[in-house]
């Protein structure tokens, strides 16, 4: 592999009247790991996109080992030896794991026809390196029967199989697991040992300081920052991201009244991989689901919404219930933000508006009083701090943390008695996380029950009362006080209850 040197200077990218990126700088040489940091809105995804193709810049260069170039598409950045992992998964999901990680430049004989064996080989070969890691991943399977991580790590192997020189990594640890977070850094480490440059995208700090050598730090659209991760702390990135500005830590463990009344009782619920869970939840608690991705914590959340087929009892302010569909759960004040915002939160074509006013327009009779919904829907959004163009904008215009805030906002206004989370702050950084974290406390404090899974150790310590730890869809461990530490949550998601410090 040949030395390789990217640099984006002065780019600048506007949409409609929007400014996306104002200044942007990026530069990343050989066998180095830069992280690409900034708050949501910042520019980072969209300067990605003009370094892969995905997009066009109205103004500045990229230089390619000294040579001016512009991909103009994602195939002409590939035959550059440009590739990249998005946050938003490029995926068919009607077609199987070996024809999406080859769409467009499967293995051919004679440059005439795919050599269907030659790609499944290729396939097993990528799948193996995370063997260990993942459950039933196979070339044959469809896309859409699989879950967010192995989702996710086909996208990874899809860009791997292009032999990158440059790869690009945006969020693409969001739906990992520890386990296979620890073989993607293996395979980093490995990458830059062979030469490989490496874009890393993460809101996770801890990750950063693991596996890169530098970041280059953008703010409002401009790099405001580049420094040597051997010579920077935490606080130092978090204030060139957000303006100098302290992101408080929001730890909120404020005991709930004994005798606060008990909105929500499990008893014996089964449910997709969820085995036999008992619990309860008191008005103005936050109750975490903590544990390794896919054991069991969205099947509760979606059989507690009525969206996954269920046994056992819930009880429900006092009433047993049986919900068979999420409206009957919606009517019952059960609120669910899922994790998937672009699958499962929003329509993504829809504007703004109409994604707020989601599970709310029954209430504004017909003919529709559109006064009053884009009223209250304006209310909303300012009490969110949205940022947008306006209300008429699409809601893929948004940048990732401001599209979560619409997936969050459009079930405040049915001030909810039961809110289930789904990993709501996966891949939005460290100001939205702050602002989020703020409207839980005043949920908790208007009486809101809350059942949140977080893929976010150091989330579900921040923020819960109490955290039910689940392995292979059981409850094995419920830490709460001062047996809610780090190494307890990390032991018990490893089904060793055993090691559990009291």
């Amino acid at each position: 592999m040949t030395d390789l040197s990217l640099s984006a200077q002065h780019v600048v990218k506007r949409f409609g009247g929007v400014v996306a990126l104002a200044d942007g700088n990026l530069d990343v040489r050989a066998g180095e790991v830069v992280a690409l940091l900034g708050a949501n809105g910042s520019g980072k995804s969209t300067l990605s996109k003009i370094i892969t193709g995905v997009v066009s810049p109205d103004a500045g260069q990229l230089i390619l080992n000294g040579q001016t170039i512009q991909p103009g598409s994602p195939q002409a950045a590939r035959r550059l030896g440009i590739s990249a992992v998005y946050q938003e998964l490029s995926l068919i999901p009607d077609m199987s794991v070996d024809e999406n990680i080859w769409l467009a430049h499967e293995p051919a004989i004679a440059k005439a026809f795919v050599s269907w064996r030659e790609m499944r080989q290729r396939t097993i070969a990528l799948l193996d390196l995370f063997s260990g890691t993942v459950r039933s991943l196979n070339p044959d399977t469809p896309v859409k029967q699989l879950p967010p991580d192995e989702r996710q790590i086909v996208e990874i192997l899809k860009a791997l199989s292009t032999q990158p020189r440059l790869i690009i990594l945006d969020e693409a640890t969001a739906s990992l697991d520890s386990r296979q977070v620890a073989r993607l850094f293996e395979l980093v480490a490995d990458w830059k040992a062979s030469g490989m440059a490496i874009v890393f995208v993460s809101h996770r700090m801890e990750e950063i300081f693991q596996v890169a050598d530098r970041a280059t730090v953008l703010r409002g659209g401009q790099t405001v920052g580049n420094v040597l991760i051997a010579e920077t702390s935490r606080r130092e990135l978090i204030d060139l991201m957000i303006e100098g500005a302290t992101a408080e830590q929001f730890v909120d463990h404020a005991p709930v009244p004994p005798d606060a009344p008990v909105r929500l009782e499990v008893k014996n619920l089964s449910a997709g991989r969820l085995q036999n869970v008992s619990f309860s939840l008191r008005d103005g608690e936050l109750v975490g689901l903590g544990g390794l991705q896919g054991q069991g914590q969205s099947d509760l959340l979606l059989a507690l919404f009525g969206a996954l087929p269920s046994t056992g009892e819930i009880i429900l302010s006092g009433k047993p219930v049986h919900f068979r569909h999420p409206k009957q759960a919606m009517k019952a004040d059960v609120a669910f933000v899922p994790g998937d915002r672009s699958a499962e939160g929003l329509l993504l074509i829809r504007s703004i508006l109409e994604n707020l006013q989601l599970p709310s327009w029954a209430k504004y009779g017909f003919p529709l009083r559109m006064n009053q919904a884009r009223a209250d829907a304006e209310r909303t959004a300012n009490e969110l701090r949205l940022v947008m163009a306006s209300l008429s904008a699409p809601v893929s215009s948004l940048s990732g943390g401001n599209a979560q805030k619409v997936v969050i906002g459009k079930w405040l206004a049915r001030s909810p008695r039961l809110l289930l989370l789904n990993d709501p702050t996966k891949g939005v950084d460290v100001g939205s996380k702050a602002e989020f974290y703020s409207l839980l406390a005043q949920l908790r404090a208007a009486g809101t029950a809350i059942l949140f899974y977080s893929s976010d150790d150091d989330e579900l310590l921040g923020l819960c009362n109490r955290v039910l730890v689940l392995h292979d869809g059981v409850i094995t461990a419920e830490l709460s006080g001062e047996t809610l530490t780090h190494s307890n949550l990390v032991s018990a998601s490893m089904g060793t209850v055993q090691e559990i410090v009291l």
